[in-house]
């Protein structure tokens, strides 16, 4: 295992949930099914049960509907065997997913009951389901975004308890930058020095015991401590993923629909429902690791330059998908043409020797002494620049579309308050049709 200091990180994370159990008094787990929230529950219960600690831990499932059978064997597992340690809250209730596979719908909602006859999976029947029948939450909002609900379920949890409340989530810092992000970010506050926590209300922290582990060490200590997994990922390692390639998550996000494929083979009985359930799931199952759809090295129609291959992908979307492009190409190409962004030295001089089109426009904002760079004119490419992608150019805009990428995170973007509150009305406005 990867040593932490003078400790290995499972030595570490005994005494991370040592400081937890001392410094909060209601703890509760954020439980996907995947392997590192698996790991971490039952490093939870494993410790709350050796420290003969009696009060119970919340366990907090959102579940998508459309996923392996096998990640619900092991949520049901997780769940009945410890009924007497957890207070059990799986979620069932329609909520906005981001669909990755559609180009005609942004969103799918599991669990929408307009939608019933093509569930992926029946309703689960455990008593302490919570679906739209005995929904307890006074936040929840018809078909309101997975991210709000998450979000709203902690603060919504922290109000029914006395004392400090913990969320114990199960990233790792060197699964992506944005996960490193939530644990070294110095700017946020934190729970007794610890920069391994964040606060995120008046009285409810997140936590991140695992911050610093690899896949590696996570199946190493499922192997040495014997704990119950999501034999799903037997099922990968036999199909020849790595372990680092091996995701749990919807089938329809960007994360996973690459991998969408892989519910033909592993699970036929699960994909004839879960290519019925979305609009464009067949296509993304066929296509979803090729350069269709974005993925590997995309190359240029004949008779096109990036630009025009732009415009002729736009006319080919429904219109508020097209609309949905266009204005986030247009605010970047504002930023870039008037604004301008931080490049970093090397691209710069990249930059400079290709004799692209620009000019430093003074210091930037942001914690550096660096000059923003305005772009006087959109460059077709950036092939020819190795030491960032992080510049605009129409090209990124085509690999946007071919994506599905609603969002734009390949240009990095990420939703607007105005987007949010755009769907929030539509929602009310529907909810009671």
């Amino acid at each position: 295992m990867k040593k932490y200091l003078d400790k290995n990180v499972y030595e570490a994370t005994q005494d991370r949930l040592k400081f937890i159990f001392e410094n909060f008094d209601n703890v509760y787990v954020s439980f996907s099914g995947g392997k590192d929230s698996g790991l971490l529950l039952n490093m939870v219960l494993d410790y709350k049960r050796k420290h003969g600690i009696t009060k119970r831990i919340g366990v907090f499932h959102q579940d998508f509907e459309a996923q392996y059978q096998t990640t619900t064997d092991f949520v049901t597992r997780m769940f009945e065997n410890n009924l007497d340690d957890i207070e059990p809250y799986w979620v069932c209730l329609p909520m906005g997913s981001r669909c990755a596979v559609s180009n005609f719908q942004m969103y799918w909602y599991p669990w929408d009951p307009d939608e019933k006859r093509n569930w992926v999976r029946p309703m689960p029947k455990m008593r302490y389901i919570i679906n739209l029948d005995n929904n307890p939450f006074d936040f929840y909002k018809y078909k309101m975004v997975q991210e709000d609900l998450y979000a709203e379920f902690g603060d919504w949890y922290s109000r029914q308890k006395q004392g400090k409340t913990v969320c114990l989530l199960g990233i790792r810092a060197d699964e992506s930058l944005n996960r490193y992000r939530a644990y070294a970010n110095d700017r946020k506050k934190i729970m007794k020095g610890s920069q391994w926590t964040t606060k995120m209300g008046e009285n409810w922290w997140n936590a991140y015991p695992l911050y610093d582990w690899t896949t590696k060490d996570v199946w190493v200590a499922n192997g040495k401590m014997e704990y119950d997994y999501n034999a799903i990922y037997d099922l990968f390692y036999k199909a020849g993923l790595s372990i680092n390639q091996m995701r749990v998550a919807s089938p329809y996000h960007e994360s996973a629909k690459e991998s969408l494929n892989l519910y033909r083979v592993l699970e036929p009985a699960t994909w004839r429902r879960v290519v019925g359930r979305v609009q464009g799931a067949n296509f993304g199952a066929i296509y979803g690791n090729s350069k269709a759809l974005g993925v590997r090295k995309v190359t240029l129609p004949e008779g096109h330059t990036w630009r025009s291959y732009v415009k002729f992908l736009l006319a080919t979307l429904p219109e508020q998908m097209r609309r949905n492009y266009i204005e986030k190409f247009s605010t970047s190409i504002r930023f870039w043409w008037k604004k301008g962004g931080v490049v970093c030295e090397e691209g710069l001089k990249e930059l400079e020797a290709c004799n692209y089109p620009i000019r430093r426009n003074g210091k930037s904002n942001y914690k550096s002494d660096k000059d923003k760079v305005v772009f006087l004119g959109t460059p077709d490419d950036t092939d020819d620049i190795k030491s960032t992608i992080d510049i605009p150019s129409w090209k990124r805009m085509a690999i946007c579309i071919l994506k599905n990428d609603h969002l734009c995170k390949h240009m990095g973007f990420a939703q607007t308050h105005k987007q949010n509150m755009r769907q929030k009305e539509l929602i009310e406005k529907y909810r009671n049709l």
